[in-house]
């Protein structure tokens, strides 16, 4: 075998090792940063749900008290804020998702499904976990979620959900009084649940990686070339 074949072969197998090296290494980056930008968004989310609840509780529910004696308006209600606030959200990204899952809520809208029942009886057994981050299979594609805890954090939550008898007469009129109702000081009866789609971002990270393997695998066969002339 010629010397300058067996030159041309080991420069063929240091470029293959290169290019195989350094495509594993961004490919690997590209994922951990789109995953990171899903969990950003989300964190996001999260923040954005808090806030609107803050803001329900502080500065909406005061202006309502007195008009909640003559009819119940689910506006004064940080869940219901947050809520709503989402589903105008949704109208452009239907794919992400909030939703405070309670295992015995007043309104039905926020009952926990199954999944979501499972990570409140997690809270519970936990109560030292602060957050749960997962993903789960949706009609749509792959989901994250991220869930915190909610408890009963104070007395004036339980005017509302202590006992059918105690709690505001619009608000029974309105929801009934067979739900809702014997949470407990201090109980964790929620979880605050985000989801967002990993699907775009994924997607976006797999096309960056081929548009730059390719460009790569341009430049060594030119690199290549040039060697050989």
């Amino acid at each position: 075998m010629r010397l300058l074949t067996k030159i041309n072969l080991v420069l063929c197998l240091v470029f293959a090792i290169g290019f195989a090296t350094t495509g594993y290494v961004c490919n690997r980056l590209l994922q951990q940063n789109a995953k990171a930008e899903i969990m950003e968004n989300a964190r996001i989310m999260m923040e954005a749900a808090v806030a609107v609840r803050t803001y329900t509780a502080t500065q909406i529910k005061p202006l309502l008290e007195t008009q909640i004696k003559y009819s119940f308006l689910p506006q004064s209600v940080p869940a219901y804020s947050a809520n709503s606030y989402f589903s105008q959200l949704q109208k452009k990204f239907p794919d992400y998702s909030y939703k405070e899952a309670t295992l015995n809520p007043t309104n039905p809208i926020n009952r926990a499904t199954d999944w979501e029942a499972d990570l409140v009886e997690e809270f519970r057994k936990s109560h030292d976990k602060k957050e749960i981050v997962g993903e789960r299979d949706t009609p749509s594609g792959m989901s994250l979620y991220i869930a915190r805890p909610m408890s009963v954090s104070s007395p004036a939550c339980l005017s509302c959900h202590d006992t059918a008898e105690d709690a505001p007469r619009t608000m029974v009129e309105r929801y009934g009084s067979a739900n809702g109702f014997g949470w407990k000081l201090n109980d964790i009866v929620t979880a605050q649940i985000v989801s967002v789609p990993t699907q775009l971002a994924l997607r976006r990270a797999s096309d960056v990686f081929k548009t730059f393997m390719i460009s790569l695998a341009r430049s060594l066969v030119e690199a290549m070339k040039m060697l050989r002339t």
